[in-house]
């Protein structure tokens, strides 16, 4: 008997529960002690370059527990918005305006401190570049 479908909201759920995993903890840790001061990236970028593209609350919930040993202030909400509240807002806010960090009303210029994460930069044993070897990626080498 073939299995139905999970639908979507379902699959959302499950996701949100994740167990926590150290691996991709320390994933997420590692790309954010990349973002260089007067830069900022998303809780979205950092999953994504951290190889796990649809764990954005899980770089949020690691941040809200370990913080204060990670730049915390240089990750934001979509489109350069802090999302956090009150004091720690105003906190990330002044963090960033000492580090040279421009913003546009409540959201920082994106265009201007938007870190860009570039995989070969990585140290060699970071990256994780799988080989895909095909039948004609070998003709078109060999020049036959």
């Amino acid at each position: 008997m073939k299995r139905k479908p999970e639908p979507p909201e379902r699959l959302r759920q499950r996701l949100l529960r994740l167990p926590p995993s150290t691996e991709r903890d320390e994933s997420f840790r590692r790309i954010i002690r990349q973002i260089p001061k007067g830069k900022v990236a998303t809780y979205s970028q950092v999953a994504a370059a951290a190889g796990y593209p649809l764990y954005h609350r899980q770089v949020a919930q690691l941040l809200r527990k370990e913080g204060n040993s990670l730049p915390w202030h240089r990750v934001l909400g979509a489109g350069g918005q802090i999302k956090l509240r009150k004091d720690l807002a105003f906190e990330q806010r002044a963090r960033l305006e000492m580090e040279g960090v421009q913003f546009r009303g409540a959201r920082v210029d994106m265009a201007a401190h938007q870190h860009v994460f570039r995989p070969w930069e990585l140290e060699p044993d970071e990256r994780e570049l799988p080989v895909k070897t095909t039948k004609q990626s070998i003709r078109r080498d060999s020049g036959t």
